[in-house]
Protein backbone atom coordinates (compact mmCIF):
# COMPACT_ATOMS: atom_id res chain seq x y z
CA UNK A 1 0.00 0.00 0.00
CA UNK A 2 1.31 3.44 -0.45
CA UNK A 3 0.69 6.19 1.91
CA UNK A 4 0.57 9.68 2.07
CA UNK A 5 1.93 11.36 5.22
CA UNK A 6 0.35 14.45 6.61
CA UNK A 7 1.70 16.83 9.49
CA UNK A 8 0.23 15.44 12.18
CA UNK A 9 0.59 11.60 11.19
CA UNK A 10 4.26 12.57 11.79
CA UNK A 11 4.07 14.39 15.12
CA UNK A 12 2.04 11.22 15.96
CA UNK A 13 5.06 9.02 15.15
CA UNK A 14 7.68 11.18 16.48
CA UNK A 15 5.25 10.66 19.77
CA UNK A 16 5.70 6.87 19.35
CA UNK A 17 2.06 6.08 18.47
CA UNK A 18 1.99 2.46 17.62
CA UNK A 19 -0.81 2.46 15.63
CA UNK A 20 1.01 5.21 13.14
CA UNK A 21 4.52 3.18 13.48
CA UNK A 22 2.77 -0.15 12.64
CA UNK A 23 0.86 1.13 9.44
CA UNK A 24 4.30 3.06 8.31
CA UNK A 25 5.87 -0.25 8.55
CA UNK A 26 3.39 -1.90 6.15
CA UNK A 27 3.22 0.76 3.69
CA UNK A 28 5.17 -0.22 0.13
CA UNK A 29 6.24 3.28 -0.51
CA UNK A 30 5.64 6.28 2.02
CA UNK A 31 5.05 10.10 -0.16
CA UNK A 32 5.81 13.20 1.97
CA UNK A 33 4.39 15.90 0.48
CA UNK A 34 6.92 19.07 0.59
CA UNK A 35 3.74 21.37 2.18
CA UNK A 36 3.84 18.94 5.05
CA UNK A 37 7.81 19.63 5.50
CA UNK A 38 7.23 23.26 5.36
CA UNK A 39 4.81 22.92 8.07
CA UNK A 40 7.09 20.87 9.73
CA UNK A 41 10.34 22.82 9.35
CA UNK A 42 8.15 26.22 10.75
CA UNK A 43 7.16 24.36 13.92
CA UNK A 44 10.53 23.27 14.56
CA UNK A 45 12.09 26.83 13.67
CA UNK A 46 9.54 28.22 16.38
CA UNK A 47 9.62 25.43 18.76
CA UNK A 48 12.94 24.78 21.16
CA UNK A 49 14.17 21.63 19.77
CA UNK A 50 14.72 23.42 16.53
CA UNK A 51 18.35 21.02 15.84
CA UNK A 52 17.13 17.99 17.16
CA UNK A 53 13.87 18.01 15.64
CA UNK A 54 15.60 18.76 11.94
CA UNK A 55 18.20 15.84 12.69
CA UNK A 56 15.24 13.60 13.22
CA UNK A 57 13.86 14.35 10.33
CA UNK A 58 16.39 14.10 8.01
CA UNK A 59 16.91 10.88 9.48
CA UNK A 60 13.41 10.09 8.52
CA UNK A 61 13.30 10.81 5.13
CA UNK A 62 16.71 9.27 4.43
CA UNK A 63 14.93 6.21 4.79
CA UNK A 64 14.63 4.19 1.61
CA UNK A 65 10.76 3.95 1.27
CA UNK A 66 10.03 7.57 1.36
CA UNK A 67 10.11 9.71 -1.39
CA UNK A 68 9.36 13.64 -0.93
CA UNK A 69 7.24 14.64 -3.43
CA UNK A 70 6.29 18.58 -4.39
CA UNK A 71 3.54 20.34 -6.43
CA UNK A 72 3.42 19.20 -10.43
CA UNK A 73 1.10 20.20 -12.57
CA UNK A 74 -1.06 17.72 -12.26
CA UNK A 75 -1.10 18.02 -8.29
CA UNK A 76 -1.66 22.06 -9.18
CA UNK A 77 -4.87 21.18 -10.88
CA UNK A 78 -6.72 18.72 -8.83
CA UNK A 79 -5.55 21.29 -5.98
CA UNK A 80 -7.87 23.70 -8.25
CA UNK A 81 -10.54 21.25 -8.57
CA UNK A 82 -11.02 20.70 -4.56
CA UNK A 83 -10.68 23.81 -3.78
CA UNK A 84 -14.00 24.47 -6.21
CA UNK A 85 -15.71 21.38 -5.01
CA UNK A 86 -15.13 22.85 -1.25
CA UNK A 87 -16.75 25.90 -1.99
CA UNK A 88 -19.67 24.60 -3.61
CA UNK A 89 -20.07 22.55 -0.47
CA UNK A 90 -19.12 25.77 1.80
CA UNK A 91 -16.81 23.14 3.58
CA UNK A 92 -13.26 25.00 3.11
CA UNK A 93 -10.43 23.68 5.20
CA UNK A 94 -6.95 24.84 5.61
CA UNK A 95 -4.67 25.58 2.67
CA UNK A 96 -1.99 23.58 3.10
CA UNK A 97 -4.53 19.98 3.92
CA UNK A 98 -5.75 20.90 0.41
CA UNK A 99 -2.17 20.36 -1.35
CA UNK A 100 -1.81 17.95 0.83
CA UNK A 101 -5.56 15.90 -0.32
CA UNK A 102 -4.26 16.52 -4.08
CA UNK A 103 -0.85 14.79 -3.83
CA UNK A 104 -2.19 11.91 -2.14
CA UNK A 105 -5.24 11.89 -4.97
CA UNK A 106 -2.97 12.64 -7.98
CA UNK A 107 -0.66 10.11 -6.90
CA UNK A 108 -2.76 7.48 -5.60
CA UNK A 109 -1.96 7.37 -2.36
CA UNK A 110 -3.95 6.54 0.88
CA UNK A 111 -3.74 9.46 3.30
CA UNK A 112 -2.16 8.99 6.50
CA UNK A 113 -4.01 11.72 9.48
CA UNK A 114 -5.58 11.89 12.25
CA UNK A 115 -7.96 15.48 10.78
CA UNK A 116 -11.72 14.37 10.19
CA UNK A 117 -11.90 17.37 7.94
CA UNK A 118 -10.01 15.60 4.80
CA UNK A 119 -13.43 13.50 4.74
CA UNK A 120 -14.98 16.86 2.84
CA UNK A 121 -12.49 15.83 -0.25
CA UNK A 122 -14.15 13.29 -2.44
CA UNK A 123 -12.53 10.11 -3.78
CA UNK A 124 -9.36 10.59 -0.65
CA UNK A 125 -9.27 7.61 0.60
CA UNK A 126 -7.77 7.81 4.67
CA UNK A 127 -6.23 5.67 7.01
CA UNK A 128 -6.88 6.51 10.79
CA UNK A 129 -4.79 5.53 13.35
CA UNK A 130 -5.92 3.59 16.34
Amino acid sequence: MNLCIDTCAYVALKKGNTSVISLLEAARTLLVPTIVLGELYAGFYIGSRTSGNITELHEFLDQPDINIKGPDNDIAERYGIIIKELRQKGSPIPTNDIWIAATALETGARLLTLDKHFEQIPGLILIYPL
